[in-house]
Formats: structure tokens, C-alpha cells, sequence
């Protein structure tokens, strides 16, 4: 866990999928840690870095769709990058059944978003002032929907706290 928090951004979904059974395991989830180990070992070389010429703060947000075949809910992602290497990522259940893959990524837009206006703070404290931050998403519906006020009716069911999202981008 300390490797994939502090240096390995590569492995934090396999982490945080591994961690789910904990209080639980059994013989396949102690081949999946060994993959892991493994894994590491094999990319040990592998290293985060920083250039001059690369500027800003940068982030792609994913999800997927109902990965858990017990509860139906999906997980979602994040990965920042400033001057090219990444500086904060997370990989993470959500906290609601999506209804579609629209919601699913429209959900991690807004996680994401929210870690974005944190870490403007931060480097804003460090002398760094960004005005404008990216934000790739791959759903063109998830991204219309982010821009387009009117569909709200036909997304009442999502909960109210991702659609704060909306008013970030209308501000």
C-alpha cells in the first residue's frame, strides 16, 4: 500500500481492489499480492519524472462500469500531473449505484474536479498560480453533460452533491 501511495501510481487500482478483501482472503487473493510483488519487481525501473519544459497541472479522470459483481458499484479514478510527472492519483469504489456509464464517469469528473480545486490551493500557497486547469476525459456524453445545464432533468436521479460540478463550470 505505501508503495502505490507514495512512488507507483501504476499499481493503485490493483491495490485498492486487493484491499477489498483483506478481512477475507483466500488462496487467489495471495496469487494477486504475488502478482503484484512481482509486477513490481519486473517494472522496478520504472520512475516519475519531472521537466522544466512541461508546465501546468494536468489531469485524466476514468471510470468503469459496475465492476463489482456483488454490488453493482463501479470504481473510479484519477491521475494529476504537473511538469509532466504525477504528483496525486487514486483509484476508489464509488459511493452509489450508477445507472449508466454516463453517470459513472460524470461521478468521477466530479471527484476529480474536487482534488483539482485542492491542489490549486496548494500550489497557488507555493507561488504557483494557474488560472486554467485540463481535465481529459474519453465520454463525450459525460463531458456535454458537464456543459450542458438543460439535461439536468434527465439526470435528476444522480445525487445532488456530483452535480456541484456544474456550477464550478458555469463560474
Amino acid at each position: 500500500m505505501y508503495a502505490m501511495i507514495c512512488t507507483r501510481p501504476n499499481i493503485a487500482y490493483v491495490v485498492a481492489l486487493m484491499s477489498r478483501f483483506t478481512s477475507n482472503s483466500g488462496k487467489q487473493h495471495w496469487e494477486g499480492v504475488k502478482w503484484i510483488f512481482r509486477y513490481r519487481k519486473g517494472t522496478s525501473r520504472l520512475c516519475i519524472c519531472y521537466r522544466k519544459n512541461v508546465e501546468g497541472l494536468l489531469a485524466y479522470t476514468d471510470s468503469d462500469m459496475a465492476s463489482d459483481v456483488d454490488t453493482m458499484i463501479s470504481t473510479s479514478g484519477y491521475l494529476f500531473t504537473y511538469a509532466g510527472g504525477a504528483i496525486s492519483w487514486q483509484s476508489k469504489i464509488q459511493k452509489c449505484v450508477a445507472l449508466s456509464t454516463t453517470e459513472t464517469v460524470y461521478i468521477a469528473v466530479t471527484e476529480c474536479c474536487k482534488k483539482m480545486f485542492w491542489l490549486k490551493r496548494f500550489t497557488k500557497e507555493l507561488g504557483v498560480d494557474q488560472k486554467e486547469f485540463i481535465v481529459q476525459c474519453d465520454s463525450q456524453s459525460a463531458i456535454h453533460l458537464c456543459k450542458n445545464p438543460s439535461l439536468h432533468s434527465r439526470f435528476k436521479h444522480i445525487h445532488l452533491r456530483y452535480h456541484w460540478i456544474k456550477k464550478v463550470l458555469e463560474e
